[in-house]
C-alpha cells in the first residue's frame, strides 16, 4: 500500500492511498467463490452455480462491497501509519478502479490541531467571592412572598407596585410600528419590564383613563430598527389592581414543600438554597472566565466536523428548552449560524481542556465525585438511595467524573494564573455570566 499526504488548507488533509491490484482481486476471487457455494440460481443444484456466472451476475456488486472494506481499513492503516488524527470521516473519492490494475482513492479529512499549551501565568483572574447576608435573605423572602401575592381591584390612583391592565400602541413619526401593540396585558409598575418613562407614566393613572406616553428606546434596544427612536404610546388604563402579601405562616411554607415549619427553620432553609445558588454562580463564573482566557492564550484552529456536531447538539437543546414540548419540530429548522460560534467555542474549550489534562497528567478523584454524588443526594429525602442509583447506573456516574475532572483543570489553571480576590455582592454574583460577549469584548480591546 502506498500512501502520499498533502495539507491542501488549515487542518484538512488530502490523503492518496493505492492498494495492490492483487489485494482487491484476490478478496473479490474469494466472494465470488463463497457466493457461487451459498447462491441458489434456477437451473442449478445448490453449490455447483458456475463460478463465471456468479461472477457475470454479481460480480459488479461484491467488487464493491470489498472496495468499501478495503477503503475503510486502508484509510485506517494509512492513518496510523502517517501518525494522523482524523476529527471525523473521510471525503472519499475514487481514482483508479478498474479490475487487474491497482485500486487509488483519496480521502480527504481534517486533524486535530497540535496544541503545546501557552504559560498560563501570563492570565490574570478576578476570583469573586460573596456571601449571603441577612439583607439578602429578607430580600429572597420579600421576593417569594411577592411570588405568592393576591391581586384585588382598587378604585385609586395606581402606585408603584401596582398591577394595571392596559391596551397600548405605539407610534413612530406618527407611523404604527410592528410589535408596539398590546390589549389587556398585565403591567406591574416597578417591574421594569417596558421601557424608560413608560411604567412611571402610568404612576398616578385610574382605571378608565386615557395617557399618551412619550419615551424613547434605548441604544442597546434588541431591535435595531428602534433604537434611540422617539415614539408615542397612546394607553388605554382598564383597571388597576393593589397587592396584598401572604402572611409567613405554616401555609404559606407549605407553599414551598416545608410542612411543619416554623419561621426560623424555613429561614434557614431558605439560606441554604441561596447560599448553594451562590456557590454554583460563582463557581460557573470563575470556570467561564478561566476558559476564557484559556482560549485567548491559546488561539486554535478547530475541526469543521466536531463543530458541526457540537451545532447538531445546540440545536437538540433549543428545541428541548424552547420547542414548547413539540416533539415534531426538527431541529435543522434552526439556522446552523445562530449556533456557530458557540460551538466553535465549546470545542475550542474541550480540545484545550483535554490538552490540560494530558499535559498535567490528571487522573480522576474518586473522592471528590463521591463528595459530588453525596452532595446531589442531600437535596432528595432519600440520599441513600440517591447515591445508590448514581453507583449502580454508569451513564449517571460518568457524568459526575467528567464534572469532577472540569473542577480539577479549573484549579490546575487557577494554581498557574494571576489570582486578584474581589468582593462582590450576592446580586452581583447570581447575575447570568455572558462568556461569549465577554471575550469579544476582550478580543476587541487588544
Amino acid at each position: 500500500m502506498q500512501v502520499s499526504v498533502e495539507a491542501t488548507s488549515g487542518l484538512e488533509r488530502q490523503m492518496t492511498i493505492t492498494v495492490p491490484a492483487e489485494r482487491i482481486d484476490n478478496d473479490v476471487a474469494t466472494r465470488v467463490q463463497d457466493t457461487a457455494r451459498r447462491v441458489r440460481i434456477d437451473g442449478f443444484r445448490p453449490g455447483k452455480v458456475p463460478v463465471k456466472i456468479v461472477q457475470k451476475r454479481y460480480g459488479a456488486g461484491i467488487r464493491q462491497e470489498v472496495l468499501g472494506e478495503v477503503v475503510q481499513q486502508s484509510f485506517y492503516e494509512a492513518a496510523q501509519q502517517e501518525k494522523l488524527q482524523p476529527a471525523g470521516g473521510p471525503n472519499i473519492e475514487f481514482k483508479k478502479d478498474k479490475a487487474g490494475e491497482d485500486f487509488e482513492f483519496t480521502a480527504t479529512f481534517e486533524v486535530y490541531p497540535e496544541i503545546t499549551l501557552a504559560d498560563f501565568a501570563a492570565a490574570e483572574i478576578k476570583k469573586l467571592n460573596a456571601s449571603v447576608t441577612d439583607a439578602d435573605l429578607e430580600k429572597m423572602i420579600d421576593t417569594l412572598r411577592k411570588q405568592q401575592a393576591e391581586w384585588a381591584l382598587v378604585e385609586r390612583a395606581a402606585e408603584d407596585g401596582d398591577r394595571v391592565k392596559i391596551d397600548f400602541e405605539g407610534f413612530i413619526d406618527g407611523e404604527a410600528f410592528d410589535g408596539g401593540k398590546g390589549e389587556g396585558m398585565d403591567l406591574v409598575l416597578g417591574s421594569n419590564t417596558m421601557i424608560p418613562g413608560f411604567e412611571t407614566g402610568l404612576v398616578g393613572a385610574v382605571a378608565g383613563d386615557d395617557k399618551e406616553l412619550n419615551v424613547t428606546f434605548p441604544a442597546d434596544y434588541q431591535s435595531e430598527n428602534l433604537q434611540g427612536k422617539v415614539a408615542l404610546f397612546k394607553v388605554k388604563v382598564q383597571n388597576v389592581s393593589a397587592s396584598s402579601l401572604p402572611e409567613l405562616n405554616e401555609e404559606f411554607f407549605v407553599k414551598f414543600g416545608l410542612e411543619g415549619k416554623t419561621l426560623e427553620e424555613f429561614q434557614v432553609e431558605v439560606r441554604n438554597n441561596m447560599e448553594r445558588e451562590l456557590k454554583q454562580a460563582l463557581k460557573m463564573k470563575l470556570k467561564e472566565q478561566l476558559f476564557g482566557k484559556l482560549i485567548k492564550l491559546n488561539a486554535i484552529d478547530v475541526p469543521s466536523p466536531l463543530v458541526d456536531s457540537e451545532i447538531d447538539n445546540l440545536r437538540k437543546q433549543a428545541v428541548q428548552q424552547f420547542g414548547g414540548g413539540n416533539a415534531n419540530l426538527d431541529p435543522n429548522m434552526l439556522p446552523k449560524e445562530l449556533f456557530e460560534e458557540q460551538a466553535k467555542r465549546r470545542v475550542a474549550i474541550g480540545l484545550l481542556v483535554q490538552e490540560v489534562i494530558k499535559a498535567n497528567e490528571l487522573k480522576v478523584d474518586e473522592d471528590r465525585v463521591r463528595a459530588m454524588v453525596e452532595e446531589q443526594a442531600q437535596t432528595y429525602q432519600e440520599p441513600q438511595q440517591v447515591i445508590d442509583w448514581y453507583y449502580s447506573n454508569k451513564e449517571m456516574l460518568n457524568q459526575i467524573q467528567s464534572l469532577a475532572m472540569e473542577d480539577q483543570v479549573v484549579e490546575q489553571l487557577l494554581a498557574s494564573a494571576t489570582v486578584e480576590e474581589v468582593e462582590v455582592s450576592y446580586e452581583d454574583a447570581i447575575k447570568p455570566a455572558q462568556p461569549e460577549a465577554e471575550v469579544a469584548e476582550e478580543a476587541a480591546a487588544e
